[in-house]
């Protein structure tokens, strides 16, 4: 399965921006990671990260058009009020999963609600860089 992941503002600075709460991993170390255990699971993975809301708006949209079968998110704050992403989720043609290291459940009460979750097909909170592994892990039981 070809696997587009999605991260949204500030994630590019994981690895300095609050290594006790995020880790002290690069996106880059962390999606090397994935794309490895993506290969050991017959997954093709890519990803891209924004900090702007349009760019992650289009990147779905053509998701399905550029081979894309499923899609794994995480859109940071933008989760929290972002109704142009949530339509973009419901219009891209793919199945999605979002995810997010923390537990936003257990954080400020604006992180406690999520706008995109209803347009996914599953949600991973609270696992860390380990909730892109189990997103991938997952895929064959939401993808169908």
């Amino acid at each position: 399965m070809k696997v587009l992941f999605l991260f949204g503002p500030n994630l590019g600075a994981l690895g300095t921006r609050e290594p006790e709460r995020y880790g002290t991993q690069t996106l880059e170390e962390i999606m090397g990671q994935v794309a490895e255990r993506g290969r050991s699971l017959g997954h093709e993975v890519a990803w891209r990260q924004s900090d702007h809301e349009g760019d992650l708006c289009g990147w779905l949209l053509g998701a399905k058009g550029e081979g894309f079968e499923a899609v794994v998110s995480n859109f940071g704050a933008l989760t929290h009020y972002s109704y142009a992403l949530r339509d973009a989720l419901e219009a891209c043609g793919v199945p999605a999963v979002e995810v997010h290291m923390t537990n936003i459940y257990a954080r400020e009460e604006f992180r406690r609600h999520s706008v995109t979750a209803p347009a996914c097909r599953a949600s991973i909170v609270g696992a860390g860089a380990g909730g892109y592994h189990l997103a991938l892990e997952a895929l064959p039981w939401i993808t169908h």
